[in-house]
């Protein structure tokens, strides 16, 4: 199947070929009619399946041929007419810049906008108007209140990583950007998995979604191949310093659990030698932007991020991903080796860990129900070992009771009236309980004669 048999426009089509691409993946093939049909879609779909073009160019599309002159439609000042919202500000970026691949041979205009950057640049983008905004959620209610951007004219809500963006604490902020909306538009909503959130989310904001599922959740890619390296806690460093230089890669993202961690191995490994640098929620913006161009362009050797970056990475070829620590989130080891291995290319992601990581690795391997490969480096065997996961124990639930038939009896009795009668036999045998040491040692033809007889006597006299 290519491309143009979706019925994407000639200009869009240009695009899609001068950046490389010649077949549709299958979120592609699924998502981009249904929305060019104009249905509310809800999708999910693992990391790095072509999620963002399968949205961005229908929605391309439609503002295109939104009317029959792009004269007459043309937005008004402050005006948006496509939102796109995302949780983080790398992401915000990435997703601007696909956009602007895509819409380069279309009369649209499009900006982004995020936190951590002054305000008044991003307000002057705004005053003559813009097709598609791209946004966090915080920064643009910012906007709002100060009458820099308004929602009258606005056709389609994206809202991607929907679910990160509830695990981040979005949630009110999306409840407040949702109730300034107009009512009629078109929703995407794109995910990686349907959590029981997104599912209350999705209960008043879209209607007869279309759903599209396209890979089990919480799987990674087939073409990851993963590992893991047994390790003293205190030798990580020197560890991860040694696979680089021995194994001669060349660009590895690398994955800590606190920013701190992050500078210190940053340090670490520029005092051996190796190009590195961190991007995580202490940096200013532009110095995770400036770092995040310099990996892509192969001026550092070594990234180093925390999980807060992890979907804001899109590199195409990306050989390695290292947890330098596990996360505490089982679901984040998805998100953080989904950066390597895709659109089907291989890629390799190996975890550090050490014997106080137990309990982590065995999480994360009940969730992909299978266990890592383990590997010990010469110079490097832990005092240490980390004990294997009992998958067996995980992959079948126990089997419930099953409960009685509700038929009929020989007697022809009901459920309710069997249920009844024993009832009635349970009462009747803590009854007979409740008589007293003489009336328990009493049984069957021994038992005592009933006392009415001799009371009714007396009731004579």
């Amino acid at each position: 199947m290519s491309f143009s048999s979706l019925g994407l426009s000639k200009p869009l089509l240009r695009a899609i070929d001068e950046a490389g691409y010649s077949t549709p993946t299958p979120i592609q093939v699924k998502a981009i009619p249904a929305i060019l049909s104009g249905r509310d879609v809800m999708a999910a779909a693992q990391t790095g399946t072509g999620k963002t073009a399968s949205f961005t160019l229908p929605l391309l599309q439609g503002l295109a041929s939104g009317s029959s002159g792009w004269d007459k439609s043309r937005v008004k000042p402050n005006h948006i007419r496509a939102l796109v919202l995302t949780p983080t500000r790398e992401l915000a970026v990435q997703l601007a810049e696909s956009v602007t691949s895509y819409a380069r041979h279309l009369p649209l205009k499009s900006a982004v906008v995020f936190g951590g950057v002054k305000i008044n640049p991003q307000m002057m983008k705004l005053r003559g108007g813009v097709d598609v905004l791209l946004a966090t959620p915080g920064r643009l209610l910012d906007l709002f209140n100060q009458n820099a951007v308004k929602f009258s004219q606005m056709e389609i809500l994206v809202l991607d990583e929907a679910d990160r963006m509830l695990d981040m604490g979005f949630s009110q902020d999306i409840s407040k950007i949702l109730a300034l909306l107009p009512k009629k538009r078109q929703n995407l909503l794109f995910s990686a998995t349907f959590s029981r959130d997104i599912r209350k989310l999705t209960g008043g904001l879209l209607k007869k979604p279309m759903k599209i599922e396209v890979s089990p959740r919480n799987t990674a890619a087939k073409s990851i191949k993963q590992s893991a390296y047994e390790v003293d806690k205190g030798k990580k460093p020197a560890l991860l310093s040694h696979l680089i230089r021995n194994k001669n890669w060349d660009r590895v993202l690398v994955f800590t659990r606190t920013r701190k961690g992050a500078d210190r191995l940053v340090q670490k490994l520029q005092g051996d030698g190796i190009s590195a640098a961190a991007i995580h929620g202490d940096k200013s913006q532009g110095v995770r932007m400036r770092t995040l161009a310099d990996f892509k362009a192969s001026k550092l050797r070594v990234l180093i991020a925390t999980d807060i970056a992890a979907r804001g990475i899109d590199i195409n070829e990306l050989p390695q991903v290292i947890n330098f620590d596990l996360p505490k989130a089982p679901e984040n080891y998805i998100h953080r080796i989904g950066r390597t291995g895709r659109a089907g290319l291989k890629g390799e992601a190996i975890s550090l860990v050490s014997a106080d990581e137990a309990k982590l690795l065995s999480g994360i391997e009940t969730l992909l129900r299978q266990t890592l490969v383990r590997e010990v480096e010469t110079g490097f065997i832990p005092s240490h070992s980390v004990p294997l996961t009992q998958l067996r124990e995980l992959k079948k639930k126990p089997k419930r009771p099953k409960k009685p038939k509700q038929g009929r009896d020989k007697e022809g009795r009901g459920g309710d009236e069997q249920k009844r009668d024993r009832g009635k036999k349970q009462g009747a045998g803590k009854a007979k309980g409740a008589t007293g040491g003489r009336g328990r040692q009493r049984s069957g033809n021994d038992a005592a004669p009933a006392k009415k007889h001799s009371s009714s006597k007396n009731r004579k006299k």
